[in-house]
């Protein structure tokens, strides 16, 4: 007959949720120190350096709003070059009209997300490859309408003529703190959705739609959540965009080379993960200061770099070290971990444990 000390000893270790670590507070708190540094960066900076991190911003904003809707919804898109472009055409509208430039860049993206939404009664009926060339195909129509705008004169394009009213310095540092704050406002905004009640939703839905429905999720809802947020930052981006370049050609801003740079940062920094868009958006911004004035070479640099990756981590960089080392930085989800043994009695026998391993 066994004792009772025995009984507890043999019994299964109960269980934790875990949902903070020490590391991954410690990480959210340099990160905020880091954001709080680049806000008062371009009074130590150069010109160019600000302008490069500007683009850096802008990158990170693309990576993170496609991970959002790829990684997390499961919703993978070859069209969102379309936000991408109308953000900048909005933009453009809006300070002909009359508009302070600076305010068009944001009023553009609250009028792209409102327009995404009667596109999504569309599109999210839409399921795998058919969402994909769906996508593209509402980028190739809204490319088509924009050229049919006076203002635009086809592929002849305009300018964001309002800027000139600004100084060089001044438009620089304004477009700087725009993108940062809109870079940071995005990514902690999507880090405390997923960590919410929608994130586990999506996640639901992206492994297994029809489960996640048969359980009471609201698959379309959640989904359109989603796919707004991510029309909402990629037209952010592009209207930044266009303050940096100032002109605004439809074929530059409606190129498919925006989606792809997108693909390449999300898989090439790991699908899925909340630290993987930021690592890819790093890469690939260094990968284009490296070869980007070298013409072909940089497309071969961009090529080698994602072949490279998709050999040694197809699940990217960071995606590899989550699942070797279970290394969470920023952690969007729940983990399990086994609860710690409970110190012995005075007698030396294994302490018993509620019934919540307490």
């Amino acid at each position: 007959m066994k004792r009772p000390a025995d009984s507890v000893a043999s019994a299964p270790r109960p269980e934790r949720i875990e949902r903070w670590t020490p590391l991954a507070r410690a990480c959210v708190a340099g990160l905020v120190l880091v954001q709080g540094l680049l806000a008062v960066a371009p009074w130590v900076l150069d010109a160019g350096a600000v302008d490069r991190l500007t683009t850096l911003f802008i990158y990170g904003i693309l990576a993170m709003m496609w991970n959002a809707l790829a990684g997390y919804a499961g919703l993978v898109s070859v069209g969102h070059q379309a936000f991408f472009g109308l953000g900048a055409y909005c933009a453009g509208r809006l300070a002909d009209a009359g508009v302070d430039p600076f305010v068009s860049l944001m009023l553009a993206a609250v009028g792209v997300a409102i327009l995404s939404i009667p596109i999504s009664a569309f599109m999210l009926r839409l399921r795998g490859g058919e969402f994909a060339i769906g996508m593209w195909v509402v980028a190739a129509l809204a490319h088509l309408l924009v050229n049919l705008d006076d203002l635009v004169q086809g592929e002849t394009g305009t300018s964001l003529i309002a800027l000139q009213r600004y100084g060089a310095e001044e438009r620089r540092l304004v477009t700087y703190w725009l993108a940062l704050a809109t870079m940071a406002g995005l990514g902690w905004g999507l880090f405390v959705l997923l960590r919410s009640r929608v994130g586990s939703a999506l996640q639901a839905i992206r492994d297994n739609e029809e489960a996640a429905a048969s359980v009471g999720v609201p698959v379309f809802a959640t989904k359109r959540l989603v796919f707004v947020l991510s029309a909402f930052g990629c037209a952010a981006a592009g209207a930044l965009w266009l303050a940096t370049a100032v002109t605004f050609q439809p074929k530059t801003y409606f190129g498919v080379q925006w989606t792809a740079y997108m693909l390449f940062m999300v898989l090439v920094g790991g699908l899925g993960t909340f630290e993987g868009p930021i690592i890819g958006a790093l890469l690939f911004f260094t990968v284009e200061t490296v070869f980007g004035a070298s013409g072909v070479q940089y497309l071969i640099g961009l090529g080698v770099v994602a072949v490279l990756c998709a050999l040694v981590a197809p699940r990217g960089l960071w995606g590899g070290v989550e699942r070797r080392f279970g290394l969470r930085l920023l952690p969007v989800g729940h983990r399990v971990r086994e609860a710690p043994d409970p110190p012995p009695d005075a007698d030396g026998n294994p302490a018993s444990r509620d019934p919540v391993g307490r």
